[in-house]
């Protein structure tokens, strides 16, 4: 199986799988103990937005992304919520669980676990 760069996932799944890939993430923070919290309840709709922009500019989709927001700035973005080992463990579970859900194909699901791993790995910001 040969390695799809991460700039090349958007012409392998498009927009729509893209987005059923978020809906099925976003699904399971909805009812989850550690992430749910971290989301205001009144915005699932607008972070479920926020991410799949995202990824969309970020695996070589238009860069609506940038015209909408800028700079991702990440780290600086997610500074107000505690994210520690605990709660990039269960994001990756739960991107995972979504990926499963939605059958990714192989090649691109092992591209996406590394980024989303490196991604999730980079976002903690607390110790415990």
């Amino acid at each position: 199986m040969s390695q799809i760069a991460v700039e090349e996932i958007y012409d392998h799944l498009g927009e729509v799988k893209l987005q059923q890939l978020i809906a099925a993430f976003y699904q399971g923070v909805k009812t989850d103990e550690i992430l749910k919290p971290m989301y205001p309840a009144d915005d699932f709709e607008g972070a479920e937005y926020r991410l799949k922009e995202f990824l969309v500019y970020r695996l070589g989709g238009p860069q609506r992304y940038l015209d909408e927001r800028g700079h991702p700035a990440l780290r600086m973005r997610h500074a107000p919520f505690a994210i520690n080992q605990s709660a990039r463990d269960r994001w990756m579970e739960l991107m995972n669980n979504a990926m499963d859900e939605t059958e990714l194909p192989a090649d691109v699901r092992q591209t996406l676990e590394s980024f989303f791993d490196q991604m999730a790995t980079f976002l903690i910001n607390r110790a415990n």
